[in-house]
């Protein structure tokens, strides 16, 4: 249906879609901080759990009707490319916020168990793509793998929460996650949460709304799919995690910043047991082009140099940024133009 309108009413739904995005991605950034307070599991859980899985419904929707319609590199781009494009914006996070690094000042533990959980999880499709062309229940049986790690993985974090066996340095700029007094002490923990998936759903269909348009607009211009997934829709679909990060900055809220991008980056890893399930004609890992493995490999350089950044904890470097955010900000931008040229 939206393949047959007009190429302006296709810009009208993106840009009401994008202002439904700016308004729930901010509105969900205060919930999401009430949350934590409320409940006691802290900014970098709820961030990493709550946050990152709400802003990253769009995407899953998109995943799931390429694969469906056979397009196994739109669907696998999409959420590795979503990865990469969001590990990029906690740079901006880190542009923004002027006071130190933000990696530095937002030490939190769980944020780098979640890190080397998404490394883990982004691994796995370099096994996949490179062992037999196996099925079970129409999946790859490491496909399977990835859900189990990552409900694994989400015990494990609250875990080391509750008996961390190492804890940050805290330094003059290191920002406690401590609750707020901002007048939701009259608010209980199901109200604040109700809001939240009201916020939620209407982002997801905001989301879908606009990859849906950025797909016929790609058709009509005749991009590859490695490229419309990876710089496309995944960018797009990407867009509440840009606008929750720099809202939770600008808040102080720096933990649940850091912890929302890991989060749901790693909460995106599931788009792929998702695709394999709905594509149809054999294993999604082995349907992919290089093109969709480079991607795969720029996330998962990217999510090292982030977790480098977190072990370091550089107080402030060029720019008042960490040598990490410097990293992140070259390697996107040399996968985009390399992808470019390459279409």
């Amino acid at each position: 249906m939206m393949a047959e309108l007009s190429f302006p009413f296709i810009l009208a739904i993106m840009v009401a879609a994008t202002v439904i995005i700016l308004f729930c991605g901010l509105r969900m950034t205060t919930l999401a901080d009430q949350i934590a307070d409320k409940t006691g599991l802290g900014e970098a859980l709820i961030g990493g759990v709550l946050l990152g899985a709400a802003t990253s419904l769009s995407g899953t929707i998109v995943s799931l009707t390429s694969a469906l319609d056979g397009r196994a590199s739109l669907a696998f781009a999409n959420s590795i490319g979503g990865i990469a494009a969001q590990t990029a914006f906690l740079a901006v996070g880190d542009l923004i916020y002027r006071k130190a690094n933000l990696e530095h000042a937002s030490a939190e533990i769980t944020n780098m168990f979640q890190a080397g959980l998404l490394m883990l999880l982004l691994a796995i499709p370099f096994l996949a793509s490179t062992t037999p062309e196996l099925t079970l229940i129409g999946m790859h049986p490491l496909s399977l793998a990835i859900p189990v790690i990552y409900g694994f993985g989400l015990l494990a974090t609250r875990w080391v929460k509750d008996n961390p066996m190492w804890e940050p340095v805290h330094t003059e700029v290191t920002r406690f996650d401590e609750p707020d007094d901002e007048g939701s002490e009259a608010k209980s923990a199901t109200r604040l949460i109700l809001a939240f998936v009201v916020m939620a759903i209407l982002l997801s269909i905001a989301g879908w709304a606009i990859a849906r348009s950025g797909a016929v607009l790609s058709d009509r211009i005749g991009l590859s799919e490695t490229l419309v997934g990876a710089l496309m829709t995944a960018v797009i679909t990407s867009l509440p995690e840009l606008v929750t990060t720099l809202a939770a900055v600008r808040r102080g809220a720096l933990q649940l910043a850091v912890g929302g991008i890991i989060g749901g980056n790693t909460f995106d890893t599931l788009f792929l047991t998702i695709a394999d399930a709905g594509y149809r004609d054999g294993s999604l890992y082995h349907a992919i082009s290089d093109a969709d493995l480079f991607w795969n490999a720029v996330a998962l350089v990217m999510t090292a140099i982030l977790m480098l950044g977190l072990l370091l904890r550089q107080k402030e470097g060029t720019a008042k940024i960490g040598f990490e955010s410097v990293a992140l900000f070259l390697v996107f931008g040399a996968a985009v133009a390399l992808q470019s040229i390459l279409g």
